[in-house]
């Protein structure tokens, strides 16, 4: 294990030191030579996303997005989960409140998919280390970089559709790229956990590692992206992404008014409350 990150895993291949932690809310950044590792830092929360760690991650990765210091980046939640997702208390039961006009809580909702699409905007070459859960939100920004690792043990998981939402955040066609229709719907529709094994067989995922090193293993695979020479890295990735995403904003640029749809109905407040109350929900389509 190279010291330049300590703990973290591999450092630089040129062997230089990591910089101290850049603080932010909610997230840290250590980069060494050319490889950044940026980790969710809200414990606490379990890594919840909350409205202002988005903004605070969408301006860094814009700020970030043609570095030419940074060539890889690792994005992890640390080693013992991604993300539990957004914070249903934040997110959408906050939408019920009255006070909100439609266009204001249209407006709150850019942040999921302006926080996705400004990871899969960056240049560098993402890495997305996954040890425990990676839930919902969480899932959806991991599916914006260019591959997973994940750990032994882990799992990925979609509870939008069950607890009475939609699939948002522009993410379905990045799913259905990776591992096909059928499986695509089985995983938003359903909401069941799919375990590192079964993501790797899928094409979810790269790697898949023994527990506790998908951040180590993560930094690697950023090494060699790293090592790579910049200019034909870029416009590789730029091209594959062209290719592959060509048609994702037509497909999906409605998700977020579908979201204030379904924000708006019953359906979604038993979904919670069944939740939250740990009973079986009673959807009547209302």
């Amino acid at each position: 294990m190279n010291e330049a990150y300590g703990a973290a895993g591999a450092g630089s291949q040129s062997g230089a030191a990591a910089a101290p932690p850049d603080e932010h809310a909610g997230f840290t950044v250590q980069q060494a030579g050319h490889v950044a590792l940026l980790r969710l830092n809200r414990p606490q929360a379990r890594n919840a996303l909350s409205r202002a760690l988005m903004q605070g991650l969408t301006a860094w990765a814009h700020a970030m997005r043609a570095s030419s210091e940074l060539r890889a980046l690792v994005l992890s939640g640390g080693p013992a989960f991604f993300s539990a997702g957004v914070d249903l208390k934040e997110s959408a039961l906050s939408l019920q409140g009255q006070e909100q006009t439609l266009l204001q809580r249209r407006e709150m909702l850019r942040a999921g998919p302006d926080l996705c699409q400004a990871f899969e905007n960056m240049e560098a070459v993402t890495v997305a280390a996954i040890e425990g859960f990676c839930v919902g939100g969480g899932a959806a920004m991991a599916l914006a970089c260019d591959f997973r690792i994940m750990a032994e043990g882990s799992h990925m998981r979609l509870p939008e559709v069950p607890l009475g939402m939609n699939m948002s955040w522009r993410s379905l066609p990045r799913m259905v790229a990776l591992v096909g229709p059928a499986r695509a719907k089985r995983m938003a529709l359903f909401g069941e956990a799919i375990d590192a094994a079964t993501a790797l067989a899928w094409g979810l995922c790269d790697e898949v590692v023994p527990a506790g090193q998908a951040e180590a293993a993560a930094l690697r695979w950023a090494e060699r992206a790293a090592a790579l020479p910049p200019l034909p890295t870029r416009m590789t990735k730029e091209a594959v992404n062209a290719a592959a995403n060509a048609l994702h904003h037509a497909t999906s640029v409605m998700d977020r008014d579908q979201f204030l749809l379904a924000s708006l109905s019953e359906d979604l407040r038993e979904g919670v409350a069944a939740f939250m109350e740990k009973r079986t929900p009673q959807f009547k389509g209302r």
